[in-house]
């Protein structure tokens, strides 16, 4: 299964998110839904506050232009969210899962799909 397949058969298809990316740790993004404008940089940033919390709560999180604000997160998963937009985002080994959601879908539903996909990821060794 290419990287497209995934964000189009797995993360779209479910419904539950109303975009999303697959990027490398390096913030080169390897596959995106269609009108998703997510830049190297903002990729490099969020990978980065995966490891440094505070960037994330003083700047924010960054996707596609739109600053959303940050609620929560660990080594793995960045929470956050803008109005009626939530932010879930998933890092892999190699990889990380960014997607966006808007009501009347769930942050829960959106976890549940990414974290799935991000699991599966792992397992495969990404």
């Amino acid at each position: 299964m290419s990287w497209q397949d995934y964000v189009d058969k797995q993360l779209m298809a479910s419904r539950c998110v109303t975009k999303a990316a697959i990027a490398g740790h390096d913030g080169n993004v390897w596959a995106k839904s269609e009108g998703f404008e997510i830049s190297k940089d903002e990729v490099a940033k969020i990978v980065a506050g995966f490891e440094n919390e505070s960037l994330l709560t003083s700047g924010g999180v960054t996707i596609a232009g739109t600053r959303y604000i940050y609620l929560s997160g660990t080594d793995h998963i960045i929470r956050a969210k803008l109005g009626k937009v939530g932010v879930h985002c998933m890092k892999t080994q190699q990889a990380v899962v960014i997607s966006l959601y808007e009501e009347p879908i769930q942050p829960q539903q959106a976890a549940s799909v990414v974290e799935k996909l991000g699991e599966y990821l792992i397992t495969c060794g990404y």
